[in-house]
């Protein structure tokens, strides 16, 4: 496959004139060919038009047919070799090995779906049986999910590959049977374009209605806000800042019709270490917490951005040990330039904020848009009074709150806002206060880890990637995992439909073969 520079709209290549973006490399600040033509409302009006018009047609599709489409992309991105995985690290900065173990969890996320489609669990089939005899009588009522529509995708800065064009959103709405329209993020042009012509070709080979995927290049927030606006569009999945998630949800409120948008947007995954664990284990965890904040140079949205424990000789041994590993951690290249900057801004403000103090810093960075990890201190007073420091700095950056006892870390669990993660270091004599704060955990988080780090996010059926606002728009949803096709269906429900009308997951004698509830019990039937 070659890059063209050109968007993909159905099963057409269209260069977009509406000027020209170039992808650029972090680790140099080359600018690499080719040159990508930037689209226009006309593109987004084609797009979206084709999208709407391949709706019915798509999610009609059996369930085989839906599966074999998902794993002809999986099979496909793993073909693109070492093309694919040379340009996403030219164009983010990121090693070889990561884009490695990313694609490898791409294509596990698209063939996990695949497995979710053909299984039917999603669907919700449900029946209620007619009772005539009955005062008042009941007619009969079956439910299933349907596809919402289609679905806006944006493609986000820190994983080019799993949370972007063949991402977690974009196979979780193919699986829904919605069709697709994805903005292709500005710093990664050339790999989306490659994933794309991936999409598209599978779509060719299993002959689906040509508008079940388009590929679109824009530049600056208009061109989301406007994709967001159109009619067409039925439900909306982001990944990226608070700014850019809270722009396109006020754009998708004051629409004449409003839509959902499914945004992960930003946390500081705070971790408790509890006293009895860190007495027993403060320099393990130490060595293990530095290993977590420098991971992809602290570009997670699962970063452990925050540390509370209780003050002592424990985390003094936390801190001293953690600072040792630091030092020698290189400086690592961020993903583009305006992240880094933003990273230095914020790194820059936090070590001047009063009550602060910056307790070491990594290696020297040596090279462009190279970003040093940073570890800071501050006592619970100081968290608990100054709004910034609940905020997130995205990069290989974290606080320590010291607290002076259990009361000030259980008040800044409830201080906290929503996070997508929240974790504690525990032994078996720290199950008291755990006690107490893993209700108020619930609350705040939507994944809960003991004695681990949050970084790595399990592809699977019981994975939660979401939580509270800003976490997430919806805390009700999960961006990774089987549950992330939620999103986009909807429950219909179907009154004394005849026999000759009835979706098959409805039918009498169950042809799908699927779990279905009938008359309230679970059963194959």
């Amino acid at each position: 496959m070659m890059i063209t520079g050109k968007m993909l709209i159905g099963q057409s290549a269209v260069l977009g004139d509406k000027g020209s973006l170039s992808a650029i490399n972090p680790a140099t600040h080359e600018t690499l060919g080719p040159h990508f033509g930037v689209g226009g409302i006309a593109d987004i009006e084609q797009a979206c038009t084709m999208a709407q018009q391949a709706c019915d047609r798509y999610r009609a599709t059996t369930a085989e047919q839906r599966a074999q489409f998902l794993e002809a992309i999986a099979t496909g991105i793993l073909a693109l070799g070492v093309t694919l995985i040379g340009r996403a690290s030219l164009e983010t900065g990121l090693p070889a090995a990561r884009l490695i173990i990313e694609r490898g969890r791409t294509v596990s996320q698209l063939r996990l779906f695949a497995q979710v489609v053909r299984d039917g669990h999603y669907l919700g089939a449900t029946l209620d049986c007619a009772l005539p005899t009955r005062i008042p009588a009941r007619p009969d009522l079956r439910l299933h999910k349907i596809a919402l529509g289609p679905v806006a995708v944006f493609g986000a800065s820190n994983f080019p590959l799993a949370f972007s064009v063949a991402g977690g959103d974009s196979a979780a709405a193919l699986a829904a049977g919605c069709p697709i329209v994805v903005k292709a993020h500005e710093a990664h042009l050339g790999t989306s374009e490659l994933v794309g012509q991936v999409i598209q070709q599978a779509a060719a080979a299993h002959n689906l209605p040509e508008g079940v995927f388009s590929l679109l290049i824009g530049d600056g927030h208009p061109f989301g806000q406007s994709l967001v606006s159109h009619p067409a569009i039925k439900a909306v999945a982001f990944t990226g800042s608070r700014q850019g998630g809270l722009a396109l949800m006020r754009t998708a409120a004051q629409r004449s019709e409003p839509i959902p948008v499914y945004a992960e947007m930003s946390c500081i995954n705070p971790v408790f270490l509890l006293p009895h664990a860190l007495s027993m284990r403060a320099s393990e965890i130490g060595r293990g917490f530095v290993e977590a904040l420098t991971m992809s140079a602290g570009q997670l949205c699962t970063n452990p951005g925050l540390v509370i424990a209780l003050e002592g000789q424990p985390l003094t041994q936390f801190c001293n040990t953690a600072l040792d590993a630091l030092r020698k951690k290189a400086a690592a290249t961020m993903l583009t330039p305006g992240i880094h900057h933003a990273y230095l801004a914020g790194i820059e403000e936090m070590g001047n904020i009063n009550g602060v103090t910056t307790l070491g810093q990594g290696c020297s960075a040596e090279k462009p848009s190279a970003a040093q990890a940073t570890m800071f201190v501050t006592d619970a007073a100081t968290f608990l009074t100054t709004e910034r420091l609940g905020d997130e700095t995205f990069g290989p950056s974290s606080l320590i709150v010291a607290c002076k006892n259990e009361n000030e870390m259980l008040a800044i669990a409830e201080h906290l806002s929503g996070q997508l993660t929240a974790t504690m270091q525990l032994d078996n004599a720290d199950h008291s206060l755990a006690r107490k704060l893993l209700p108020v955990l619930e609350r705040k988080a939507g994944r809960i880890l003991v004695n681990g780090y949050p970084n790595n996010v399990e592809v699977s059926h019981a994975m939660v990637h979401g939580g509270p606002f800003p976490a997430s728009s919806d805390s009700r949803s999960s961006a990774v995992g089987a549950s992330a096709i939620d999103r986009f269906l909807r429950p219909v429900c179907y009154q004394d439909l005849p026999a000759a009308l009835m979706p098959e997951a409805l039918q009498e004698g169950n042809p799908l073969e699927l779990w279905r509830t009938v008359n309230g019990q679970c059963v194959l039937a």
